[in-house]
């Protein structure tokens, strides 16, 4: 059984990513559980003396939350009826990350499934400061719906790796299973060096290879050039229904996440993008 946290500010967009993820999820047993962490601007006296963590919300926010909880989650059991799926309302007084990062832990959960565009309307929120310090922290994949995005099966995943991730220290395991609910086809992407591929990303690759036999697999060596635009062209003539990252400190899902570029590209903003976690 799965365990997905679906948070949501109750916006189009956080809807949106709970509906693409309970079609994912058609034919698996899963436990969703739709969570709204709120912190309000101005907190009641009684309430700065401790942690958010400490006490409730107050009590009128309390009950508007629960409530807005509960319309979701009675909408998205009226329209998307399925045995296999059982949902769970939670509400917080705490920051979102923290928040997901507890659950994560108590409630064992498996991945984390999120719009990218929320209420405020920030455009680049996946990338934000807030968002990034969540998914550096958290050891689960987490799934990012694009503002807008259609379900669509993901049928073919892109997979850009420079071979410098030990992938027995990520979760590759994860995106084996995701692609086996709906026989998905994993192209790795590599962008090749000049110099070509060092004695550890030969290593690392070869583990790769190992782990994809038996597997729906294409392997893909471009020429050497910026793996953004690599990502980007690849897909303008490879139409993907997903990308697929691992989060390691080494490899360049860390500039994408720094480098001001992030801003000016759209590659993140088109199809889902799951970011696998790293255990350094």
């Amino acid at each position: 059984m799965l365990r997905v946290i679906l948070p949501t500010d109750f916006s189009v967009n956080a809807y949106n990513a709970i509906t693409y993820a309970v079609k994912l999820l058609e034919h698996s047993t899963a436990v969703f559980y739709i969570m709204h962490a709120y912190t309000p601007p101005i907190y009641r006296m009684d309430y700065t003396f401790g942690s958010p963590g400490q006490f409730g919300l107050p009590d009128d926010q309390r009950y508007q939350v629960e409530e807005e909880l509960e319309n979701t989650r009675k909408r998205i059991e009226s329209e998307f009826p399925n045995a296999k799926h059982n949902f769970v309302t939670h509400a917080a007084f705490n920051a979102l990350g923290d928040e997901i990062e507890s659950m994560s832990i108590k409630e064992n959960i498996d991945f984390v499934v999120m719009g990218t565009q929320g209420a405020t309307g920030a455009k680049e929120i996946l990338f934000g400061s807030n968002t990034v310090r969540t998914i550096d922290k958290l050891n689960v994949p987490v799934l990012a719906i694009p503002s807008g995005y259609r379900y669509t099966t993901p049928h073919n995943m892109l997979f850009p790796t420079d071979f410098e991730v030990d992938y027995n220290k990520s979760e590759i395991d994860f995106l084996l299973n995701l692609s086996k609910l709906w026989h998905s086809k994993l192209h790795i992407l590599h962008v090749a060096h000049p110099d070509g591929l060092t004695a550890v990303q030969s290593d690392n690759k070869t583990v790769l290879e190992g782990k994809l036999l038996e597997r729906n697999t294409a392997f893909y060596n471009l020429p050497d050039q910026e793996i953004i635009d690599a990502i980007n062209n690849f897909q303008k003539e490879n139409p993907m229904e997903m990308l697929v990252m691992v989060k390691n400190k080494h490899s360049f899902i860390e500039k994408l996440f720094t480098e001001p570029v992030i801003k000016h590209i759209g590659f993140h903003s088109e199809i889902p993008f799951l970011v696998l976690p790293y255990n350094q």
